[in-house]
């Protein structure tokens, strides 16, 4: 039953970050939250293998997203280059942050991740203006930024990358290759750090590797390559606003179970 479960999981996460250029994690990550605590995995742990697993599965699935978009001629490959060294940098201090961290105070963290998100899709709307190419000091201050938050919560950067570009007048389109372009370089680095790290082997379930649990990433590997693709496709057809909102919807009321359920724990 579990398997069904990643699977699913894989082809929603997939379909998702192709069509809306959202990273699949900020599907993966909550439902894994959810999927491990009711296997009785603690939240101590259960967060770091969610967020671990979930950055795993994105370095392997946003190779067909990258390249749907890249036949499409929607990835600026220049810009790519410039902003990926502060994402690599950004990458690994958020991994070993998150490492760090409280299981329950990174679920609060998460929580509250996923509010701002939610309020992103619903009220941000990009600026009309003319392209421009940010400078190199710019791009490694925002790509340190994306790649550190990214690694912290689990996702791909693609929430976080989309909008910038857009905000500097870059196409929809072209915004959304190419933050699933950036995600690559971001998923890389935090799965090395994820899976290399020192672990309380004795709470961890057979089959995880650091902080990466194989069953699960293998079932959403599996599905979520073939539906990023369809995603991808769809993104270039169909007009996204109300699977936004709706998508915005169920992110806000997972975010504020889990600022609900780690506040007092955290902070208390």
């Amino acid at each position: 039953m579990d398997y069904l479960l990643y699977l699913g999981l894989g082809a929603l996460a997939g379909m998702i970050s192709g069509l809306l250029g959202l990273g699949g994690g900020v599907v993966i990550v909550p439902i894994l939250i959810l999927s491990f605590e009711l296997q009785g995995m603690a939240p101590e742990i259960s967060t770091h293998v969610a967020i671990g697993t979930s950055l795993a599965t994105i370095l392997v699935t946003s190779l067909s997203s990258i390249y749907t978009h890249h036949q499409k001629g929607a990835i600026q490959w220049s810009l790519v280059m410039k902003i990926s060294p502060g994402i690599l940098l950004g990458s690994l201090l958020g991994g070993l942050v998150a490492i760090a961290l409280n299981g329950n105070l990174l679920q609060l963290l998460f929580g509250g991740f996923l509010v701002l998100i939610s309020l992103q899709i619903v009220f941000y709307r990009p600026t009309r203006r003319a392209e421009n190419t940010p400078s190199p000091w710019v791009l490694g201050i925002v790509g340190t930024s994306i790649g550190g938050l990214s690694t912290l919560v689990g996702i791909g950067g693609g929430s976080l990358t989309a909008p910038f570009l857009s905000y500097n007048g870059f196409k929809f389109h072209h915004a959304v290759g190419t933050a699933a372009a950036c995600g690559f370089p971001i998923a890389f680095v935090a799965t090395l750090v994820y899976v290399t790290a020192s672990t309380p082997a004795a709470q961890l379930p057979a089959g995880t590797l650091g902080y990466i649990f194989i069953p699960a990433w293998l079932g959403i590997v599996l599905t979520s390559m073939p539906f990023a693709r369809i995603g991808a496709l769809l993104a270039h057809r169909i007009n996204e606003r109300l699977l936004k909102q709706i998508f915005a919807g169920i992110i806000l009321i997972l975010g504020i179970r889990f600022i609900w359920l780690n506040a007092v724990i955290s902070l208390g």
